[in-house]
């Protein structure tokens, strides 16, 4: 009986353990084996740096514990030698390993950098296809609500809430912004988190290599609603994409200004919704924050600014508009009997057109071959390039070969 109890009593820690090892099971590992090819570089980066920075954490801890075991106070003959100081081969390997590693985490986060910037266009579709030349990309533009993602389809003129469904192998350009507060765009799938700020766009290239369900969220606080704040990223064929859209457009719903505006209200638990037709110039007058009828756009103050505004006159375009203590937008009527006839005149002419003006884009091309970023067919010391007609690869010509 004494027996049993011991037996039972070893293996309580072991038995503690059963619930952890349950919970694991149910561990989404979607960063590392994500769907997309930007986010499969980047899972490949954070593994290639775990491994890197092993190499030093490792035999630290295991020469800690041998350390620890070698010199314990049991031990009657330890290795001792009062007079020892210096070591070159130990100092070699104490500062040759860590530089080492120093310098290939560099190297690879240099790469990285460049070739993963969300402004650049993607270069290939995955690991053993380019883009084709004649690729269009697919243009998402998304909105950051509280608490929500409205997400709106230009070439399709369609809009849906909470929902983003993107056609497999197909480059993907979104244009991301926010209505009230700084979120974080993130679809560990798809590519890696960008910031969403209010009055600003962001860019974010990506490719979706595999057809499923997948979940997108927001990686920022962001206030009350914010842990219910999730999409669905649904991934189809070219064929099951055209069909969803034009069953979209079949439906019913008009996202104009005014519906606009009433969706931007602060609501948690949002359900999957969709709209059959967009105004064309939304999401422009969501970055240039003038969505609400009358009030003059971001990017025309900055074009009148930049000619050396408007004078006194200019005043009543900035009368209008307040903000409450939470950052919240109010407008508020003018006096009708506070503007001349000098003053009607001027903001009549200068604001006959209210249609927001988009900015000049930041995006950069992809390379045409990552080749020699990823050091592949460098020139080496003493050798010079050698390119026939129609080649675009560059063979390396000896000294000794013909020019």
């Amino acid at each position: 009986m004494c027996n049993d109890l011991r037996l039972r009593s070893r293996h309580l820690p072991y038995l503690a353990l059963l619930p952890l090892t349950a919970l694991l099971s149910g561990c989404d590992w979607v960063v590392l084996n994500p769907a997309g090819d930007v986010a499969r570089q980047q899972a490949d980066l954070v593994v290639i740096s775990t491994w890197l920075m092993l190499i030093i954490i490792v035999p630290v801890m295991a020469l800690t514990v041998f350390f620890a075991w070698k010199y314990r106070a049991a031990n009657d003959a330890p290795d001792y030698d009062p007079e020892w100081s210096h070591s070159t081969q130990l100092e070699l390997v104490i500062w040759s390993a860590p530089l080492l590693i120093i310098i290939a985490l560099g190297a690879v986060t240099w790469v990285g950098t460049h070739l993963l910037d969300p402004y650049r266009t993607i270069g290939r579709i995955d690991q053993a296809r380019d883009v084709p030349a004649s690729a269009k990309p697919l243009e998402v533009q998304v909105v950051a609500l509280n608490w929500k993602w409205l997400f709106i389809y230009p070439e399709q003129q369609i809009a849906t809430v909470n929902e983003l469904v993107v056609p497999v192998d197909r480059p993907l350009r979104f244009r991301i912004s926010s209505s009230a507060v700084m979120n974080s765009f993130y679809a560990p799938a798809l590519a890696g988190q960008i910031y969403a700020m209010p009055g600003m766009e962001t860019k974010l290239h990506a490719v979706l290599n595999k057809a499923g369900q997948y979940e997108g969220f927001s990686a920022n606080y962001s206030g009350a609603g914010f842990s219910h704040m999730r999409f669905a990223i649904r991934g189809v064929d070219e064929t099951g994409f055209a069909q969803w859209a034009q069953g979209v457009r079949k439906g019913s719903g008009n996202l104009d200004r005014a519906a606009y505006l009433n969706l931007e209200k602060p609501s948690e638990k949002e359900p999957v919704r969709h709209y059959a037709t967009v105004v064309s110039d939304l999401f422009d007058a969501v970055v240039n924050l003038c969505v609400r009828p009358g009030k003059m756009c971001m990017s025309q103050m900055m074009a009148l600014d930049a000619r050396g505004g408007m004078g006194n006159a200019g005043r009543w375009n900035l009368a209008a508009l307040s903000y409450d203590k939470f950052g919240r937008e109010e407008v508020n009527t003018v006096m009708p009997d506070g503007l001349t006839e000098a003053d009607q005149v001027f903001i009549k002419a200068f604001c006959a057109d209210n249609r927001p003006m988009t900015a000049p884009g930041m995006e950069v091309k992809a390379p045409v071959s990552t080749a020699t970023l990823r050091g592949a067919g460098l020139v080496w010391p003493g050798s010079k390039p050698s390119v026939t007609p129609g080649d675009t690869k560059l063979a390396i010509a000896t000294p000794n070969s013909a020019s």
